[in-house]
């Protein structure tokens, strides 16, 4: 009789351990997939302010040379500035979606809208060709900032 009352402690022993076990696996598998999951999430928003950056940049340096080649009352002017504003527009989703993201890098984030912004008003070529240049350098700088967090 005690031989038996021993396998079956034993046995439901071993049940109770084999439950424990494959419980404690699918919380990590679950955290391992929620942690993969918000790391998509905010590479996503890294790159959806990186491509809004690069077209705000793009549409501002073909803006201002227009506007200091042309002049300001010209027609490819105002479409230029018309595409400048919708570009612009387009900076803010992705920038608001990643300082409530990724709020380690919202100053980063900032310095490269701040930096596409400051393109606007190009005295010449030369000031163009500098602000372009900082645009592009802040922009690698959240962009390199993102890899080493987001890893």
């Amino acid at each position: 009789m005690w031989q038996s009352i021993i396998t079956i402690v034993g046995t439901l022993a071993g049940a109770v351990t084999a439950g424990l076990i494959q419980q404690r696996a699918t919380r990590a598998d679950r955290t391992a997939g929620l942690a993969e999951a918000r790391r998509a999430e905010r590479v996503q928003a890294v790159t959806a302010l990186a491509v809004a950056l690069a077209d705000h940049r793009r549409a501002m340096v073909l803006r201002e040379e227009i506007r200091l080649n042309e002049g300001a009352d010209s027609p490819a002017y105002k479409a230029a500035r018309t595409q400048s504003h919708e570009t612009r527009a387009a900076v803010t989703a992705p920038h608001a979606t990643l300082a409530i993201l990724v709020p380690e890098l919202a100053a980063t984030a900032q310095a490269a809208v701040t930096a596409a912004y400051a393109i606007r008003g190009a005295q010449h070529e030369g000031f163009l060709e500098v602000a372009r240049a900082e645009a592009v350098r802040t922009a690698d700088e959240l962009i390199a900032a993102a890899a080493r967090i987001t890893r």
